[in-house]
């Protein structure tokens, strides 16, 4: 018996559809792209900013969408498609309804994360830690803006215990209308942090916006900051402003209800001591980072917040690790011999990541005669501070103990200028990202630890994409899990931060 994401019935009423052609039962699942269409799945034909789901109509038919979702005034146009329809007033606005609907039925525990930086890696952690004790639900890659939530949303099972959506913004305003749809038990904010400040003033008008997620909140929901961040205090009264009664603070000062305790960096990872609600736990963690176990006190609480067995979530955590572009590790042969230990952070990148990562490669441990390589991109989006915040970088270069330093981008000029003649770290600044990878590739030997980070777009992806081609990866990379992308919607630009 085929068991159906929704039935077709139930689609028609909650997104006040017309049928059109034979139609099937149900669906059994959700779709806005061709390319990872499932046989069985429902079509949405959503207009993006380059591409309009209509033009695919007839490669979803081919590829076996049990049913298309499309807008009225684009019937006259669609006279060869024969694929049974649901026709609505507008794409995009019966998805956000469907969404609704999905939010209605389910009795699952809800939480949503944002933050300037780690809303995906602690989205991804809960996915993990939670699964441990209960079935999980949660937004796949960065689906976090305008179209993500509410697909997200959409696709959640009837009978999932536990739901983890992520929410991002770039401007003012963005996230309220999401997380009123999300309609959370537990609102999570990781850190605010100096991203897209070319669309903000100062890092307060940054914390006003992520503080809309508590808006979304249920009543009696929990809001969670992070102690150690500078605006947790303005972060909870936003909170409270919004009505919000439950605030949970987590971090290394002695007043977070989730504390950590001790950190010890090793070779697989971490060992952490926390203290969660006043009860002492040890965590392994096969992830570096000190970064990521503030992360994991986040999800910790998040566990204990919602009712989980918060040692059970702790317990799983041991296997869970960083996905592609977000700290993925891989080991690759060199072709004279021996290795090279490669750290992917490549999907994103502002000053808070930066420091981060680069805190990750001074605890990283160089093979013999190994060194300390970071290869760093642009970071976009702040604004008149872009120059100060690239050479500010300079010192957590020096803290981290890096050997060499590979530059592209016209922002990481900055960056080249200020560590000119400094120290023993040698720094090499390239126009161009192909003149970069013949550079490094060049330069590397066995034993060497390399970081490679920059913001989504300079394209350092692709970078360690060929690398990954012309090396042996010695190491198994976990998947990141959801989509590759969406041609309708645009998904290759990625979501919102």
């Amino acid at each position: 018996m085929t068991e159906w994401l929704w039935e077709t019935s139930v689609l028609l009423d909650a997104m006040q559809a017309r049928p059109m052609g034979s139609l099937p039962q149900g669906v059994t699942g959700i779709s806005i792209d061709t390319r990872t269409l499932e046989p069985g799945d429902a079509f949405f034909a959503i207009k993006g900013e380059r591409f309009d789901g209509h033009e695919f109509l007839t490669t979803a038919q081919r590829a076996g969408a049990g049913l298309v979702v499309v807008a009225e005034h684009k019937l006259p146009a669609l006279g060869r498609v024969q694929a049974p329809m649901l026709v609505v007033d507008d794409v995009m606005n019966a998805l956000t309804r469907l969404s609704e609907a999905a939010r209605a039925r389910s009795k699952a525990k809800i939480v949503a994360v944002t933050g300037s930086v780690g809303k995906t890696t602690t989205k991804e952690a809960l996915r993990h830690g939670l699964s441990a004790v209960g079935s999980v639900h949660a937004s796949a890659a960065s689906f976090n803006n305008h179209w993500g939530v509410p697909l997200s949303l959409a696709r959640l099972p009837a009978e999932t215990g536990f739901a983890v959506f992520e929410i991002g913004m770039n401007h003012p305003g963005e996230i309220r209308p999401l997380v009123k749809l999300v309609r959370p038990h537990v609102a999570i904010v990781t850190l605010i942090a100096p991203a897209h400040l070319g669309h903000f003033r100062d890092l307060d008008e940054i914390a006003e916006a992520k503080a809309e997620i508590f808006e979304g909140l249920v009543p009696g929901g929990t809001a969670i900051l992070n102690a150690d961040d500078d605006r947790c205090g303005l972060l909870a009264d936003y909170a409270r402003k919004a009505g919000v009664t439950s605030i949970a603070t987590f971090g290394e000062g002695a007043g977070a209800d989730f504390r950590l305790i001790a950190f010890e960096a090793t070779r697989e990872g971490a060992k952490i001591d926390a203290e969660i609600a006043g009860e002492p736990l040890r965590v392994t963690l096969a992830t570096p980072g000190r970064h990521m176990a503030q992360n994991v006190l986040a999800v910790l609480g998040t566990a204990e917040k919602v009712g989980a067995d918060v040692g059970a979530v702790a317990a799983s955590l041991a296997g869970w690790r960083a996905v592609k572009g977000r700290g993925a590790r891989h080991r690759l042969a060199l072709a004279g011999g021996g290795a090279v230990t490669l750290i992917d952070d490549s999907y994103n990148a502002n000053p808070a990541s930066m420091r981060a990562a680069l805190d990750v490669l001074a605890r990283a441990e160089p093979g013999a005669g190994g060194r300390r390589i970071a290869v760093l991109g642009d970071m976009l989006e702040l604004g008149t501070s872009s120059g100060e915040l690239h050479a500010g970088l300079k010192e957590s270069v020096l803290e981290a103990g890096v050997d060499i330093v590979f530059l592209a981008g016209n922002e990481m000029k900055a960056l080249d200028d200020a560590l000119e003649g400094v120290g023993e770290c040698h720094c090499r600044w390239h126009e161009t990202n192909d003149e970069l990878v013949a550079d490094l590739e060049k330069t590397m030997h066995g034993g060497d630890v390399v970081l490679v980070k920059a913001s989504k777009s300079i394209g350092f992806s692709p970078l360690v994409e060929t690398l990954l081609s012309r090396h042996e990866d010695r190491t198994q990379a976990p998947s990141p899990g959801g989509d590759a992308g969406a041609a309708a919607a645009d998904e290759t630009s990625g979501g919102a931060k």
